[in-house]
This record gives structure tokens, sequence and C-alpha cells, in this order.
């Protein structure tokens, strides 16, 4: 189990993101940020694999990937 978050106040919505995540499951939000874009979101939390592609191609540093360790 894996948790994605957003700085949302500081996406500028170029939507790498959006491109390299096998699950297909950020999108761009609908709502406005301070800036005046619409920052990326992840629209179906449990399927995140936790690969963090997102988060290494955003280049703003926006995506946090936080990766549960199963326990025995």
């Amino acid at each position: 189990m894996a948790r994605v978050t957003f700085r949302a106040a500081r996406c500028k919505a170029c939507e790498l993101c959006t491109t390299v995540c096998p699950k297909k499951i950020i999108i761009m939000s609908r709502h406005i940020n301070d800036m005046g874009y619409h920052p990326a979101t992840v629209e179906e939390q449990e399927k995140c694999t936790g690969c963090a592609l997102c988060a290494m191609i955003c280049p703003d540093m926006v995506i946090e990937v936080e990766r549960e360790e199963k326990r025995a």
C-alpha cells in the first residue's frame, strides 16, 4: 500500500506525472490553485503501487510517495 500526496499550491500543472503513472490514477483537479493552475491529484489512492515514478519526474518536487511496509 502506498500514499501519494501533492503540494497542490506549488503544482504548475505540467501533467508529466499523469503520463508516467502505470495505473493512470493521477488526474488534474477541477479546482485552481493560487498560481492559477489545475493541480494534479490522485483519483484512486488504493490502486497506487508506490512506484514513485510521478515523484521522480516532477520538476518542482510537488509529489511525495510514502510506502507502507508489509508486516510478517
